[in-house]
């Protein structure tokens, strides 16, 4: 074995082994900073006026304005270590007056008025929808949704989605059938995709529950849901009895219809 693939090999063992933590790392630092940079550091400016304001009545010691503003610098890692204590601390209350209902009757009194500015009506009420989903609890995101397989083109290509609720009832009216929403994410970002509305009898019940189907959309289907390689052969026989449904259906319509029956659209000569 040359140096060249020995090299290779330890290498890509030693990204492998990183790797994981890294992201991790990067990840967490990412919140951090934004914690940091869109509450922490404002809430520093308040604690250098409360300093200012509460020197002037001798609850701490009284230190000019250049020595509060030099202690409190914006560049020491101290300052920014507590300023997102103190941002976690203010995200930890306002969760708590948000989750009582009379801390919830102002949040919304509070939104109500927002709204009213045209900007924030066009921005703010998607925004809110998304980080609902992303932050709600996995149960809570995800109560009515089962993983299913639908075949949104031809040629025996099958893509695995979620349905997260009934079609349009409209809808429904119009085509005679039962309509179902289907959710089909997009790999590795499985928070993005895009919505079907399928037939209920073109949706094929999957033996998986949500978490495994994420994981299985973040890793792009390398990582098998469950924990045994049996699952597979379980999908791939629910889908072929979907199919062979399908095929007998289509048989037995074909063989209701009578010898000679001219067919729409055409004409005998």
């Amino acid at each position: 074995m040359t140096f060249n693939e020995d090299f290779k090999r330890f290498f890509l063992r030693g990204l492998a082994a990183l790797l994981p933590t890294l992201i991790t790392l990067s990840i967490i630092w990412y919140i951090l900073n934004f914690l940091w940079e869109s509450i922490g550091q404002h809430l520093i400016y308040v604690v250098k006026w409360l300093w200012v304001k509460l020197a002037g009545w001798w609850f701490v010691s009284e230190k000019p304005a250049a020595y509060i503003r030099e202690y409190w610098s914006e560049e020491l890692f101290r300052t920014k270590v507590v300023g997102v204590v103190l941002a976690i601390v203010a995200v930890y209350i306002v969760g708590l007056l948000v989750g009582n209902l009379i801390g919830r009757t102002f949040w919304r009194a509070g939104e109500a008025l927002a709204m009213k500015i045209p900007l924030i009506r066009a921005i703010y009420p998607a925004v809110k929808q998304v980080t609902d989903f992303v932050l709600a609890p996995g149960k809570a995101r995800f109560e009515a949704s089962r993983v299913v397989a639908i075949q949104p083109h031809e040629g025996g290509i099958w893509s695995i989605g979620l349905v997260t609720g009934r079609g349009l009832q409209s809808l429904d009216e119009r085509v005679g059938e039962e309509m179902v929403m289907v959710f089909l994410p997009n790999s590795p970002a499985a928070f993005s995709g895009y919505v079907l509305v399928a037939p209920r009898s073109q949706v094929v019940d999957l033996p998986l529950t949500v978490e495994e189907a994420m994981r299985l959309f973040v890793s792009g289907g390398v990582i098998l849901p469950g924990a045994e390689q049996e699952l597979p052969t379980t999908i791939r026989e629910a889908v072929k009895q979907a199919v062979a449904t399908r095929r007998l259906e289509g048989q037995q319509q074909s063989g209701e219809q009578q010898p000679g029956q001219q067919q729409p659209g055409f004409s005998q000569t």
